[in-house]
């Protein structure tokens, strides 16, 4: 059974006679999991989560509809190109605060899940191209985006996530279902909270035993301040043969 439930959907954007009315409604219904209605680019209306996230048990699990489009690097990409595998679908902005913030999470788990059949795939809507892919180069983000300015992607998933959630993110099962969603900014605990249950529902490995980022990054960072004795020790061994 579903863990959590959101409410209504969001709503186009009201006259500006009833705009403040209409907002205050949508918070106080639970809209999008207790978002509010902020404004973003191109006179579009946006919803801003709080992060919350909802489970999908297994048998309670909605078909994810076979969406496609094309990627930053002109690939036509479907949904069922990933049929076998866990996907996480990723709707983000250039000109989305929060989507930067989690951008690193997101980066940091896909490095860490690659091996344990999870892969990621983002959706960038409503936005500048150009933007877009300088924000992809910059961050240098290792799975590939579909660019989808109209956000039809979003749409598709309207029964599951405002089309106008940004960010949010979805986790497909292999089996091509909905497993679960998140409205709002993730964070790495969330995120590999939601992954673990489904990696060992399919068998796919033990998320206990996947490196760890961070602490690899630590440990090259001592590495390099202190650092590598072996190589020292070689030195100093070939010095001492060459004198005799």
């Amino acid at each position: 059974m579903r863990r959590t439930r959101t409410g209504a959907r969001p709503r186009r954007a009201a006259p500006p006679a009833v705009a403040a009315v209409s907002a205050a409604a949508l918070v106080l219904s639970g809209c999008a999991g207790g978002t509010e209605v902020q404004t973003g680019g191109e006179d579009d209306r946006f919803i801003a989560g709080d992060g919350s996230a909802t489970v999908f048990d297994a048998g309670e699990r909605d078909p994810a509809p076979d969406v496609e489009g094309t990627t930053f690097d002109d690939e036509d990409v479907a949904l069922s190109d990933y049929e076998g595998e866990i996907l996480v679908i990723n709707v983000w902005a250039s000109w989305c605060g929060p989507c930067r913030t989690e951008q690193p999470v997101l980066d940091e788990v896909h490095e860490e899940y690659a091996d344990l059949g999870v892969d990621f795939l983002g959706v960038n809507i409503k936005d500048n191209r150009t933007a877009a892919e300088a924000y992809t180069a910059n961050k240098d983000v290792a799975y590939p985006s579909l660019f989808d300015q109209p956000g039809e992607v979003s749409q598709a998933f309207r029964d599951t996530v405002p089309p106008r959630a940004i960010p949010s993110t979805l986790v497909i099962d292999p089996e091509g279902d909905v497993a679960a969603r998140i409205i709002g900014p993730t964070t790495y605990g969330q995120l590999t909270d939601l992954l673990n249950p489904i990696v060992t529902e399919f068998d796919f490995g033990d998320p206990e035993d996947r490196p760890r980022v961070a602490e690899q990054e630590a440990q090259e960072e001592a590495d390099e301040e202190d650092g590598d004795p072996a190589e020292d020790d070689g030195s100093d061994e070939g010095d001492t043969e060459g004198s005799d």
